[in-house]
């Protein structure tokens, strides 16, 4: 029988890999990092994207299972580390889905114009959340038509507000924060500008996806870092884009995801348009904005889900994780990412309706919670890798080249870059002000931790 042809071109990873790590309401942290984030993108393409995409591409052609990086982790350092990372991995989930609900009604009060009471917040962050919890009981190829609408939206929101702002810059010479010297470019040495770091990061999370893509490729040695490298700068690009648009339209401290829309009514209005088609753009902007912020979540969900399923089957994670429905799809994870978003958009938008400081920008603290427990979920992953090549023989479908110093390197690089982020996310510049503005993600990170660790200490290692 004649060998079945390879079919996974290195245009296809390239492809996947960007459609499925590209979000359009991670443009408003980036834009927040201001002109600096020109340099944070190529140093972390080399620094971060590249050896995290080679370690991750040798472990998931090598040790081929749905549980991913939980098992990765499980065969390096057994059960209980492994039930941390499918924690962290898991709550990150319900907690982007809850900051994508706020973002939604700040999207939806910014385009439209309107002002939303406590009846409106609750039944759109609810709606929300429970229409991509529905969608999540589904298999992808179910909901891929709707996926790949909201791929096209991403691409045509991203691009439209990049060139835009661009043209908008050449045009009329105006730039809310405009680039007057080489400094400009070049991040100082304030140790807080390191936060900046997760941000980025967050963006190239989910490339462990080439991975799968080894076993079909022709030749794997050699495609996966050329579509490790090319999907890494058209990730950057994707970002940098939208990210321009929105700093030329309005300063650093406006750019919020809502302010996204309101970079295409700024940067109309600064070109002359005419007012009815202004009001047009960002009422189609908003729309498909909103969209891709469903497309996100339900693109996302099987693979967490599935992760979930397998770490409570493996005694990691609470057994009504475990529960499948016809399909077999996880749906009770699914379930359980929307009672807990539920819960956190509720203690919101309450504490926004009796006045408290903390409820002024959920959007940030629930992102940066989010972004914390899914940025802690990756930490083991480096030491893995290192300690699976001196303990585990299996013959390697990809093999990352290079001797020990250069394993150490590519293993250690990131890994500080991962920690020093972390830290400088959750605690910024140590200051008394920083830690009081900090108190509710700090608190978040705090419980989270704790109950990780009461999930690990249930768990016995083999």
């Amino acid at each position: 029988m004649a060998k079945k042809a390879k079919k996974f071109k290195l245009v296809d990873a390239i492809l996947a890999t960007v459609c499925i790590t590209l979000v359009c309401e991670s443009v408003a942290p980036t834009a927040a990092i201001g002109n600096t984030q020109y340099f944070w993108w190529i140093f972390l393409i080399l620094a971060f994207c590249l050896p995290y995409g080679l370690i991750t591409a040798e472990l998931g052609s090598t040790f081929e299972s749905e549980g991913g990086m939980y098992d990765w982790v499980k065969k390096a350092f057994g059960k209980k580390m492994a039930s941390r990372v499918a924690w962290n991995y898991w709550i990150n989930f319900p907690l982007w889905i809850a900051s994508l609900a706020v973002a939604v009604t700040d999207v939806v009060a910014g385009v439209f114009e309107i002002e939303l009471g406590l009846v409106s917040l609750l039944v759109l962050q609810l709606g929300y959340t429970w229409i991509v919890t529905f969608l999540s009981t589904n298999r992808i190829g179910e909901n891929k038509w709707f996926v790949n609408i909201g791929t096209v939206f991403k691409i045509i929101f991203m691009l439209a507000l990049g060139f835009l702002g661009i043209y908008a810059w050449i045009k009329t010479g105006q730039s809310a924060n405009p680039i007057q010297s080489a400094a400009d470019l070049f991040p100082t040495l304030d140790l807080a500008g390191l936060s900046f770091i997760s941000i980025i990061i967050f963006n190239f999370l989910g490339f462990e996806v080439v991975a799968t893509f080894a076993t079909d490729m022709e030749n794997p040695k050699k495609e996966i870092p050329k579509a490790l490298i090319i999907g890494g700068a058209l990730m950057a690009i994707f970002y940098i884009l939208p990210a321009t648009g929105v700093n030329v339209a309005m300063p650093l401290a406006d750019a919020e995801v809502a302010g996204i829309t309101d970079s295409f009514a700024i940067l109309l209005t600064n070109l002359n348009v005419n007012p009815d088609v202004i009001r047009f753009v960002v009422i189609a902007a908003g729309i498909m904005f909103i969209y891709t912020m469903v497309a996100n979540i339900v693109s996302w969900s099987f693979g967490v889900n599935s992760v979930a399923k397998y770490s409570a089957d493996d005694g990691g994670l609470p057994k009504v994780f475990s529960k499948v429905n016809k399909e077999k799809v996880p749906y009770m994870a699914a379930i359980m990412n929307g009672v807990v978003a539920s819960v956190i958009v509720i203690c919101g938008i309450l504490l926004g309706e009796f006045g408290s400081d903390a409820a002024n920008n959920l959007f940030w603290t629930f992102f940066s919670l989010s972004l914390v427990t899914l940025l802690l979920s990756y930490v083991p992953l480096f030491a893995s890798f290192l300690k699976l090549r001196k303990i585990d023989k299996t013959e390697r479908v990809y093999k990352v080249p290079g001797n020990t110093f250069v394993l150490n390197l590519i293993t250690w690089v990131p890994l500080v870059l991962l920690v020093l982020s972390l830290i400088f996310t959750i605690f910024i510049d140590f200051t008394k002000e920083s830690l009081i503005a900090n108190a509710p993600l700090i608190a978040g990170v705090v419980v989270s931790l704790i109950i990780q660790e009461i999930l690990a200490f249930r768990v016995k290692n083999d």
